[in-house]
């Protein structure tokens, strides 16, 4: 009895391909296949062409989605060699690789061996978008993901795409046969979603080029989805693709320098409001060539050339202040501090 409850039970799990006759039990999922199942669940959850992206669907789409870029970077590592693959490729061995007994790299790690090892190159907004997705994973993981329907589809979307391009330059053409034939197949769904994500985003964005028309100066990428549709006002800002806000300058420059990998150590002084909320190098719309000096705080901008350093404690500073100490560009304090004693 024993053993017939044992097969009913294997028999349950069973997973028959459409379109294929039962057979054995069985769970045919090589790497690259894997990998394209999971960006076709991806697609399933965000496709909003087929209903209204839920939050259990951008739960399992984050989820999905850095588990298809796991196993079809490192996919890429075993083609290489099996060993790319261990967290440590010092210490493997066959055994445990047959076996599938260790510890795997993780994403980073494998980006890094494909570039250094493999020679594939990485575009940095590529391997940003995966280490944003990362991050996304373990608040999902661990605390519980707070962001937008449309912040999470938008940078799916450049993940996704970047997946797409990966598999068909670098895993496709490796494949031999019925497993290439079997791929290709499978990445019809996933082209199809792809394409509603997409044309959702991008539906959207030319809707909001009419709403933002005229704010052009006080607009810049939003820190969560990306996208450059943050209207900045003082002490905050307002993105109007997914709806992320800011109530206080320190939240939304600390965001803006996280999004871009920096520290929150690289805010300054602003010289005009003399809040810590002056940002360099953030982009607005008008001029999207050029970084701009900003304030989260009172909304001073500033060109690179119209701000010096204090040569005493390298506090920022406009040009062509007034300084007749003749010890060099001088903020007022400094100025003041120095003066006294020269008199003296």
């Amino acid at each position: 009895m024993d053993g017939e409850q044992s097969a009913d039970a294997r028999d349950e799990r069973r997973f028959v391909l459409p379109g294929r006759r039962p057979g054995p039990p069985q769970l045919d999922f090589p790497p690259v296949r894997n990998g394209i199942d999971y960006l076709a669940s991806v697609v399933e959850h965000l496709d909003e062409e087929e209903s209204e992206v839920e939050p259990r669907d951008l739960k399992y789409a984050v989820l999905h989605l850095q588990a298809a870029a796991e196993v079809l970077l490192k996919a890429r590592l075993l083609r290489e060699h099996w060993s790319l693959v261990f967290k440590d490729p010092g210490k493997a061995t066959r055994k445990d690789f047959d076996s599938a007994d260790f510890e795997s790299c993780g994403t980073g790690a494998a980006v890094e061996r494909l570039r250094d090892i493999v020679g594939i190159d990485f575009d940095k907004k590529e391997t940003d978008s995966l280490g944003a997705l990362a991050k996304d994973r373990n608040a999902l993981q661990h605390y519980g993901l707070t962001h937008s329907a449309h912040a999470v589809e938008a940078r799916a979307g450049r993940v996704l795409d970047f997946l797409l391009r990966f598999l068909e330059d670098e895993l496709l053409p490796l494949l031999d046969g019925q497993e290439r034939e079997t791929a290709a197949r499978d990445m019809i769904l996933v082209s199809d979603g792809v394409r509603n994500i997409s044309s959702f985003v991008t539906r959207r964005l030319n809707r909001l080029r009419g709403e933002l028309k005229g704010q052009e100066s006080l607009t810049l990428q939003c820190p969560d989805c990306e996208q450059m549709t943050v209207v900045v006002v003082p002490g905050g800002g307002v993105c109007h693709f997914c709806s992320a806000s800011w109530s206080s300058d320190e939240s939304i420059a600390s965001d803006y320098l996280e999004a871009r990998g920096e520290p929150e150590e690289l805010i300054q002084l602003c010289p005009q409001c003399d809040n810590h909320a002056l940002v360099e190098g953030v982009v607005f719309a008008d001029d999207p060539a050029a970084g701009a000096l900003y304030c989260f705080g009172c909304t001073a901008r500033y060109t690179a050339g119209e701000l010096i350093s204090c040569v005493n404690c390298s506090r920022l500073w406009p040009i062509g202040a007034d300084d007749d100490s003749g010890a060099g560009p001088l903020c007022p304090e400094c100025r003041g501090q120095i003066q006294p004693e020269s008199i003296g």
